[in-house]
């Protein structure tokens, strides 16, 4: 079985309309709704809007059995105000995931994305937090490190105490969070330079500190391989051996779960040599980023199965973890 544990949803057009209009009137003319009938939800799944293929088409042309489908996180506008518009917005994008699961319960699994407001306590994401996962049957959420979205404002980092009520809320729901960006405000760094940078702060935030110690059933994922730290690892692995007693810095990444989005066989198998099998969980994000042909190879760049494949220094053991094993224990998926 493969279970991809990064998908995002392909929503019929009526969510971004209701977007459009919640970002034009402010919120003035109140929440809304979006209607969507059935039709126009296998509309969305079939249509080929990122990719040469439909959602639904990719999926059977890699041989994808699950897919876990959060919101699309740069549409999810945690640095807008007023701050009920991010609310309202992330609450409409969990209903539409969760109409597209119960037409699809053996195909998709609900994750939620977590309604971060800029400058808002954590708290005022927990009640739809565990509306998802307690009414709609959600297995994860989406955690955003930076919901200024690089506006020049500086979020606590992962270890600061600011996200404490976050960790006990999953260890309470016994659900993963996975670290993930929303969007860039800044001309300078693009969305992709800003997800590799956050993701990387996210994980030196998260194991420079005693986060793991406070709460040791945290389940914690890191999106698109872990930014920079499986490339950089000596950077952060050396300083960590300088003190008697210390942990070393490569031995703490054990605490932490990576996906395997990345679209090249070079940086897969650094990442899977680095953190070890047990910890890394299939993603790839498609369609998304990587849904675009690769002359080299004639298929789209997010079709990385056949690299892992490919790998024989994995055990069909550890290729299996990777494929499904590790998503059925992170996640709880009796599948």
């Amino acid at each position: 079985m493969i279970i991809d544990c990064h998908g995002h949803v392909s929503a019929p057009p009526q969510l971004w309309a209701y977007k459009a209009g919640l970002l034009a009137a402010r919120g003035s003319h109140g929440r809304g709704a979006v209607k969507v009938t059935a039709d126009d939800m296998m509309a969305a799944l079939n249509a080929s809007e990122i990719g040469p293929r439909s959602h639904l088409d990719a999926l059977k042309h890699h041989g994808t059995d699950v897919q876990l489908i959060s919101p699309r996180p740069f549409q999810l506008m945690h640095s807008e105000k007023p701050a009920r518009l991010v609310h309202w917005f992330v609450e409409e994008c969990h209903n539409v995931i969760h109409k597209q699961t119960q037409m699809f319960p053996d195909k998709f699994f609900g994750v939620a994305a977590l309604a971060q407001p800029a400058g808002e306590p954590i708290e005022s994401a927990l009640p739809e937090l565990e509306r998802c996962v307690k009414e709609l049957g959600f297995v994860g959420t989406l955690l955003n490190p930076d919901p200024f979205e690089n506006s020049g404002v500086e979020p606590p980092a992962l270890g600061d105490r600011y996200w404490y009520p976050l960790y006990e809320k999953l260890c309470e729901l016994d659900i993963p969070a996975h670290i993930h960006t929303a969007s860039s405000r800044s001309e300078r760094a693009s969305y992709s330079v800003h997800l590799i940078n956050e993701g990387t702060l996210a994980i030196l935030g998260l194991l420079n500190s005693d986060v793991f110690k406070d709460f040791p059933k945290l389940k914690i994922i890191c999106s698109h391989g872990g930014g920079a730290i499986p490339y950089q690892l000596g950077r952060f692995d050396a300083p960590s051996l300088r003190g008697k007693g210390s942990v070393r810095f490569r031995d703490k990444l054990k605490l932490l779960y990576f996906d395997t989005v990345l679209y090249t066989s070079d940086a897969l198998e650094l990442l899977i040599k680095t953190v070890g099998p047990d910890r890394c969980l299939f993603g790839s994000e498609c369609p998304g980023v990587g849904s675009t042909i690769d002359p080299d190879t004639g298929e789209t760049m997010d079709h990385i199965r056949p690299y892992i494949e490919k790998f024989d220094w994995l055990s069909a053991e550890d290729r299996e973890k990777i494929f499904a094993g590790n998503a059925r224990k992170v996640f709880k998926l009796k599948i």
